[in-house]
């Protein structure tokens, strides 16, 4: 056998190798995360529910999720543990984060309440009206189909229900 007939196995095998590699590295870093919770710190659990940290056993955690409500949880479950400043932030809705003069509208209506420029009116006259329009018919032609309304309705076929 060749090594270009190896190569293939010996990328393919390498590629399993860093996949597999990265995956545990992963798996270290929330293992730790989860072992560096105190008591008092703030949580997300993977559902997305916030909660306090009130006591870690070996494989759960007891977690306040409201003023007197406990839930017990496996330490799997939680996502991510906050630093106080996030926490706060996302439960209590405290503002710490300063804009420093950044402000931002309400709605839309400051965005595009400006005179029309010649630009928007080129524009505005270039919009395609899909609205249903009435067909104008030359004099000869709605004879023609008034005549054909007439004799079909004589022959009992017009507004048939």
């Amino acid at each position: 056998m060749s090594l270009v007939t190896l190569l293939p196995f010996i990328v393919l095998i390498g590629a399993m190798f860093l996949m597999t590699r990265s995956a545990k590295k992963k798996q270290q870093a929330a293992a730790q995360m989860r072992n560096d919770m105190q008591p008092g710190t703030g949580v997300r659990t993977i559902g997305g529910m916030y909660a306090t940290v009130k006591e870690i056993q070996d494989d759960t955690v007891l977690l306040e999720v409201a003023p007197g409500v406990h839930a017990i949880y496996a330490k799997n479950a939680i996502g991510a543990v906050l630093d106080d400043a996030e926490y706060n932030r996302i439960v209590h809705g405290d503002d710490e984060l300063d804009a420093e003069g950044t402000v931002v509208p309400d709605d839309a209506s400051s965005l595009t309440a400006g005179e029309p420029t010649e630009a928007d009116a080129a524009d505005n006259d270039a919009k395609i009206d899909l609205g249903k329009k009435a067909e104008a018919t030359a004099p000869e032609e709605a004879e023609v189909k008034g005549s054909e309304v007439k004799d079909a309705k004589a022959d009992g076929e017009g507004d048939a229900k």
